[in-house]
């Protein structure tokens, strides 16, 4: 099959993966190399599985230079899913969890955690509907907390952390990065716990990637008699990950993605392409007052870009035209409207350049 045209595809997730992975996967799905069968079909349990969840690990261990007291797991049910499994897992009775609400998504992680114990939001910009990171100075922190939670990069409001906030030390940091996970070096170190489900910058839909400390997974241990087994980080570390079915075929790609991104020089290289690809969107939105970015610079998101236009008919005509030239999934998040340009690590460059140019001619032509 040969692949005559691909448009470019903005979409905030499942979202654009490599073409190099894709035809990959195309090559070989009938049948892995020395296997002779599919990735769909191969038994989890068969030894041809287990080299590729443990190649994807090892790739994940390589890129962020993940230490050897921290397992990798690969789960299922979300970032959404793991919004429950935190507070369940390493918010002990009588402790309180710290929140930093900084988005949508933090703010949803915030409820969920209320159903299971005592949770302090720290600091929140909900008021500023989300336009900005809280700063340092802002943050309400508990001595002792049991965690803090944070969200790396907010996938509707386009904001994203540049430096992790500073918390006491004892305090594990416990970081959703699903928005923007490998698109930068990251520092393992200063977190306690790491999630990303994979569909935005990582992979397919369907796998969950958590890094998380061994004194976590201890602490998750006391809880296990009390923990449905699934909900359980002790019990998904134990079975290596294979406590039930995983998402074969999602682990799978994840770990070509990750092959892919050693290949491109790891996340040094890839950031500062994606630090590029950004700016020139950014200088387009600000060069002439006709769109306007709806994050404060200092915020603004390499991953997700939103800007608004003059009036809602302006911006309804720049998606279905944007659509027409074959700039897909521009639309902003139904809860903010607007437009949202999503530029993940396989997000090619001349995608970027090929909205600017429609960005400059619905300018020219409306404006």
């Amino acid at each position: 099959m040969t692949i005559t045209r691909r448009i470019h595809n903005f979409a905030a997730g499942p979202a654009v993966l490599p073409v190099q992975v894709l035809e990959e996967i195309q090559r070989d799905l009938v049948s892995l190399p020395g296997v002779g069968m599919s990735i769909l079909e191969v038994s989890h349990r068969s030894a041809a599985f287990e080299k590729v969840l443990a190649e994807a690990e090892q790739s994940i261990r390589t890129l962020a230079d993940v230490p050897s007291n921290y397992k990798v797991l690969f789960l299922q049910g979300g970032a959404s899913l793991q919004f429950s499994m935190v507070p369940m897992n390493l918010l002990t009775p009588g402790a309180t969890a710290d929140y930093i609400d900084a988005g949508s998504w933090g703010e949803k992680a915030v409820k969920e955690a209320k159903k299971i114990g005592n949770v302090n939001v720290a600091a929140s910009t909900k008021s500023e509907n989300y336009a900005r990171i809280p700063k340092q100075s802002e943050l309400k922190l508990t001595p002792g907390a049991a965690y803090v939670h944070m969200t790396s990069n907010n996938t509707i409001e386009g904001t994203e952390y540049t430096d992790l906030p500073s918390i006491a030390a004892g305090v594990p940091l416990v970081s959703d990065t699903s928005s923007d996970m490998f698109s930068k070096p990251i520092d393992v170190r200063r977190h306690g716990l790491i999630y990303a489900g994979a569909q935005k910058n990582m992979g397919p839909a369907g796998v969950t990637v958590v890094i998380v400390r061994d004194d976590l997974v201890a602490r998750s241990a006391d809880r296990k008699s009390t923990l449905p087994a699934m909900l359980s980080y002790e019990v998904h570390a134990e079975n290596t990950s294979l406590y039930n079915t995983p998402p074969a075929f999602a682990v799978y790609t994840l770990g070509l993605v990750m092959k892919w991104l050693i290949a491109q020089g790891g996340l040094g290289a890839i950031a500062k392409v994606n630090e590029r690809k950004a700016a020139k969107l950014y200088a387009e939105i600000d060069r002439s007052g006709f769109y306007r970015g709806t994050a404060q610079k200092e915020s603004r998101s390499l991953m997700n870009v939103t800007f608004r236009l003059a009036t809602e008919e302006l911006e309804n005509a720049f998606i279905k035209q944007s659509t027409a030239a074959g700039l897909d999934g521009l639309k902003g998040h139904r809860s903010v409207g607007g437009m949202r340009a999503s530029i993940y690590n396989a997000f090619p460059e001349d995608g970027v350049d090929a909205l600017v140019s429609f960005m400059k001619e619905f300018e020219r032509a409306r404006g």
